[in-house]
């Protein structure tokens, strides 16, 4: 349960980080928000090696690609912040917040090939 929650919570953190009026605040958050993505990435990558299924180990691969998309897309967000263009970070934070949306059903994929669902 507390997987689920990380992941919706980062999620979550990324919309608001498209939302946010202050392009310095939605790269920052967009920021977190990848960097929990790949956490949870990389949980799911362990609970793949533990259950030694290949469809789990296919899903949190994909979790783990779609974490690293949403820390690129997190980047360029604070590039873009750093150069006072507020509409390239707000899309690059857009960008983050669907990399983190799939890296969340990539790592929930993965915990259930892992679980036998």
């Amino acid at each position: 349960m507390n997987f689920t929650r990380t992941l919706l919570a980062s999620a979550l953190v990324a919309l608001l980080a498209a939302c946010s009026n202050g392009a310095q605040d939605s790269a920052q958050d967009a920021q977190k928000s990848a960097a929990e993505a790949q956490s949870a990435a990389d949980s799911a990558q362990q609970t793949a090696d533990q259950s030694q299924s290949p469809a789990a180990d296919q899903a949190a691969s994909q979790a783990n690609d779609a974490a690293s998309q949403a820390s690129n897309a997190a980047d360029a967000a604070g590039a873009a912040a750093a150069a006072s263009a507020p509409k390239s970070a707000s899309s690059a934070a857009d960008k983050a917040s669907d990399a983190a949306d799939k890296a969340s059903d990539a790592a929930d994929k993965a915990k259930d090939a892992a679980n036998g669902g």
